[in-house]
């Protein structure tokens, strides 16, 4: 099942520019350059250009000049946060190959200033299936970082206030100066199959009936990822798996995880037949053919192509889910 192209936003070309990060003049040189562009956040959500006929709308990456002088003259409050994205690697959209780029985050008063259009405002699940592979990898760049922010401003070691450093990549304690560097939470997602090659589906107990994925969850402390594949499918499922082989991975930020994809087998066809979900977190299991997936649509909600999930259900069965409802989470 290993495939060439990434899953969907894991796709982004742009250079993170690590080195640029630490310059001490970085800020300022990035808000006099003509080429530097700004991806606005408010409130978790992206701003898209407008919507036109048969145009797909793309993020509406402005000037920082722009940006801060309409702020000033209305009197308000510039960015509370300011995270350095990188640099564009291609030509797309408003941005230049070489563009460095920023997200701001900015309040509802800065942000209906700027653009009072509320639908342009859009949260990464909705805009992503419409975006560009590098809009979309720039949009979840941008929500994983700021979702971190939100949860660190206090140090884990004191409680003391953290501020910003690093062009975004870094708080320091007020009180000590020690630093905290973002986390990611490593999540496994597993697609198994049979003897019969047909895919097992649970159906979570946080979802609305009838909608059925990939079983996934959580590595544990000191756990290997194939472990994880085992252990996950056996408290969800009940089945013993083997052959577990890695796919691929995708960022995910709702709110901090990176999904590492795998694919896996039942050990046998009894223990295929006796698979019980757990009752907590899975409240329903059923085995898939191709056949079988096709005539559950539309009835049966899957995941949307943006996420990992549908991404690796799509590869197993050889084509597109069209008639399935797009843009659910993993």
């Amino acid at each position: 099942m290993r495939e060439s192209t990434p899953p969907p936003l894991a796709r982004a070309r742009l250079d993170r520019d690590g080195i640029g990060r630490a310059s001490a003049d970085r800020g300022e040189r990035f808000d006099v350059d003509v080429d530097a562009r700004v991806l606005l956040l408010h409130d978790g959500r992206a701003l898209l250009t407008e919507r036109v006929e048969a145009v797909s709308p793309v993020l509406d990456l402005r000037r920082p000049s722009d940006i801060s002088s309409a702020l000033a003259a209305a009197g308000l409050e510039p960015a509370s946060l300011r995270c350095y994205l990188g640099r564009a690697l291609d030509d797309e959209g408003a941005a230049v190959a070489g563009s460095p780029i920023e997200a701001w985050v900015i309040d509802a008063e800065a942000a209906a200033l700027l653009e009072p259009e509320e639908a342009r405002w859009v949260g990464l699940r909705q805009a992503a299936p419409i975006l560009s592979d590098r809009d979309s990898g720039l949009f979840t760049q941008a929500t994983a970082i700021v979702n971190w922010h939100r949860s660190s401003g206090f140090c884990p070691r004191c409680g003391a206030p953290t501020e910003p450093i690093e062009a975004g990549w870094s708080r320091r304690c007020t009180n000590d100066g020690g630093q905290v560097f973002p986390r990611t939470d490593a999540a496994v997602i597993v697609l198994v199959t049979d003897s019969e090659d047909r895919v097992l589906l649970g159906s979570n107990a946080m979802w609305q009936s009838n909608r059925f994925s990939l079983l996934a969850g959580f590595v544990e402390p000191g756990e290997s990822l194939e472990s994880a594949v085992v252990r996950e499918v056996g408290e969800e499922a009940g089945l013993e798996v083997v052959d577990v082989e890695y796919v691929a991975s995708q960022p995910w930020p709702f709110p901090a995880s990176l999904m590492l994809g795998f694919t896996a087998r039942a050990v046998s066809a009894e223990a295929a037949a006796a698979v019980a979900p757990d009752g907590e977190e899975i409240l329903e299991l059923r085995w898939f053919s191709r056949d079988e997936l096709a005539a559950s649509l539309p009835e049966v909600g899957f995941p949307g192509r943006t996420s990992i999930a549908g991404w690796m259900l799509e590869q197993w069965y050889g084509g597109p889910i069209e008639s399935s409802p797009q843009g659910w989470g993993a």
